[in-house]
């Protein structure tokens, strides 16, 4: 199984808007999409994808970090992957399922708990699949 490599990072934020502004203003990116207004994908030209949900940040000052994501170039290898990570009995968190921005998804945990989510994203698809 391949990935089109970890390409996608979700943040817990206090607040997502002012956070989006960070990430606009001082790292460059852009808004992508605002599902809600607690939800806001930025992104770097199609090549990285950063969401940033607001809330679910640990009472005990945990760390922001909601999950990682692998790319993959076809909605269809996220049901591969499903597969795959089924047979090797990895924990899935939530099946695929597709998305309103056409994206697809699915989430699982490795051996620390950290959820992985293996993420069809067709801007970052069409950039990775370009001729060098």
């Amino acid at each position: 199984m391949r990935t089109l490599g970890l390409r996608h990072v979700a943040l817990n934020a206090v607040d997502a808007q002012v956070t989006a502004e960070f990430y606009v203003r001082v790292m460059g990116m852009t808004v992508a999409w605002r599902p809600d207004a607690e939800t806001v994908f930025a992104t770097t030209e199609g090549f990285d994808s950063l969401a940033i949900h607001q809330g679910n940040l640990p009472k005990t000052g945990g760390q922001a970090l909601a999950h990682i994501g692998f790319a993959v170039a076809t909605p269809e290898a996220v049901d591969a992957w499903f597969a795959h990570l089924t047979a090797l009995a990895v924990p899935i968190v939530a099946p695929p399922r597709t998305h309103r921005d056409g994206a697809r998804s699915l989430y699982c945990r490795d051996p620390d708990g950290v959820v992985v989510q293996i993420l069809y994203e067709p801007a970052i698809a069409a950039r990775a699949l370009l001729p060098p």
